[in-house]
């Protein structure tokens, strides 16, 4: 059995971010806040740091440059590591934004496109986010609803709780509500479309918007998914296994342990590792919640033993 590859994760402070990743996940940082932990990166503003076996202290830009085929089959056709991980706190509101996709994205901005799913993990009652429009507008309507300022009369908006999911496909509005503290999957792309920024300032100057290239890449009809994930829960021997989005670029599935579980990683894709609560051993190493763990693609069996829940995403 193959040893898990253990990241450190990059922190990022950004105005709208709390503290909870400190308090909750024990994440040390001099940082003002966490906004953000990227727990899966491999980018030039983020890069993970192997912690453990031979290749500690290794980047994992390094690592997955020198070791292409840990990316699997599915991940042969990308230049670049696809996926990027992250926890994300909102104390505050995120701007409401979109994302192109890969087409507009090589295009304008030289870089993949941007589809992501969210994963409540926590939220305060009443919290909710912006996913998508509550009626069909127009292009026109949508650029006139932002210069008349009646934007957010048209924002769909849904009230969350842990466990819901949201797949954000790519050309969805999208905002992250106060008070909710999920785990994002996506596309390795850090390319955001501000639409709406309720007016907030940063060193004295209104955030940048991006009204234009937003009105270019936006699909303006309601959203056809809610927050339920893709299938119930299924229990096997010790374990619940819960599928919750799939799309071409990633699968995300929820596994909580109590006692021993196993499953296999074949030729076809890595194994992110995400652990969101309670402890136990992944392959001879320790696993805690906050805990991320990068499997190479082929390594064979993931052996399982504790009382934990883990996100687990792949290609």
């Amino acid at each position: 059995m193959k040893t898990p590859i253990k990241l450190t994760p990059v922190f990022k402070e950004i105005v709208w971010g709390g503290n909870r990743l400190k308090t909750d996940y024990g994440f040390k940082s001099d940082l003002d806040n966490i906004a953000e932990a990227w727990m899966l990166c491999a980018r030039e503003d983020g890069d993970n740091i192997i912690a453990n076996g031979e290749f500690a202290g290794k980047s994992f830009t390094e690592y997955v440059k020198e070791n292409k085929t840990v990316l699997g089959t599915r991940g042969t056709k990308y230049e670049e590591f696809p996926l990027l991980i992250k926890f994300i706190d909102a104390k505050a509101d995120l701007s409401v934004q979109v994302h192109p996709d890969d087409e507009y994205a090589r295009v304008h901005e030289n870089s993949y496109g941007k589809t992501e799913a969210w994963y409540i993990l926590d939220c305060d009652e009443g919290a909710e986010l912006i996913y998508g429009f509550n009626k069909e507008l127009s292009s026109d309507e949508f650029r006139k609803s932002i210069e008349d300022n009646t934007f957010l009369d048209y924002v769909n908006k849904v009230k969350v709780k842990k466990g819901d999911v949201f797949f954000i496909n790519a050309g969805t509005l999208h905002a992250i509500g106060s008070g909710i503290l999920l785990a994002e999957v996506q596309q390795n792309c850090n390319t955001t479309y501000r639409v709406y920024d309720y007016n907030r300032m940063v060193n004295g100057k209104p955030r940048e918007l991006h009204v234009e290239k937003a009105i270019d890449v936006t699909d303006t009809v309601p959203p056809t998914r809610n927050g339920d994930p893709d299938s119930a829960p299924v229990v096997n021997g010790d374990a619940t296994e819960q599928a919750l989005c799939q799309c071409e670029f990633f699968k995300m599935d929820t596994i909580s342990v109590d006692g021993s579980y196993s499953f296999d990683v074949n030729e076809e894709s890595f194994v992110s590792i995400l652990v969101l609560e309670g402890n136990a051993i992944i392959n001879g190493e320790n696993a805690v919640a906050g805990d991320s763990f990068f499997i190479e693609a082929n390594s064979g069996k993931v052996e399982i033993n504790g009382n934990i829940k883990i996100l687990v995403s792949t290609l």
